[in-house]
């Protein structure tokens, strides 16, 4: 037992030691002027070739990854819409369902068809009523140029009001 306590605590210590020795040795490479300097340079071309890349991508008319990736937030965003107003249907469904559902919609709905077919008759049949049987009197041309008769403005206003009636 005493081997294995000495052996994992001489690993441990050359372990620390080893991470000592990396840490001081990045140290110092971060600190060198030309390894700095080598790094910049390289970060710098990175840029650059990213920035070619994407010019070439645009000149072949191909998307960029940047490009991509605002599709992909676009399309995640409007699938959230689309389930919110599927959420929305849903309930709307149900609240019809607990209302009797469509049936009863279109029975109401066909109630009052009825009841606007019944007020259109009778509209026709009340501008029949207030139509003279009389004949019209006879007037001359000059007359008539004049100015309207009365009867001739009171028919004419009853026939717009009979063709309202058709159209309800």
């Amino acid at each position: 037992m005493t081997n294995d306590t000495s052996a994992d605590g001489l690993r441990a210590r050359i372990s620390r030691q080893g991470e000592d020795a990396l840490g001081k040795l990045a140290q110092e490479l971060l600190e060198s002027p030309f390894v700095s300097g080598a790094l910049t340079r390289a970060f710098d071309a990175r840029e650059k070739a990213a920035a070619a890349q994407e010019v070439a991508m645009g000149a072949l008319n191909l998307p960029s990854a940047a490009d991509l990736e605002k599709l992909t937030r676009r399309v995640r965003s409007v699938s959230q819409r689309l389930e919110g107003i599927e959420d929305a249907l849903d309930r709307v469904e149900q609240r019809v369902d607990t209302l009797g559902g469509a049936s009863a919609v279109e029975r109401r709905l066909d109630a009052l068809e009825a009841q606007v077919a019944a007020l259109a008759t009778q509209l026709s049949r009340l501008a029949d009523q207030l139509t003279p049987s009389a004949p019209q009197p006879v007037v001359t041309s000059a007359a008539a140029s004049r100015r309207p008769s009365r009867t001739r403005a009171a028919a004419a206003r009853r026939r717009a009001a009979a063709r309202r009636a058709r159209r309800a």
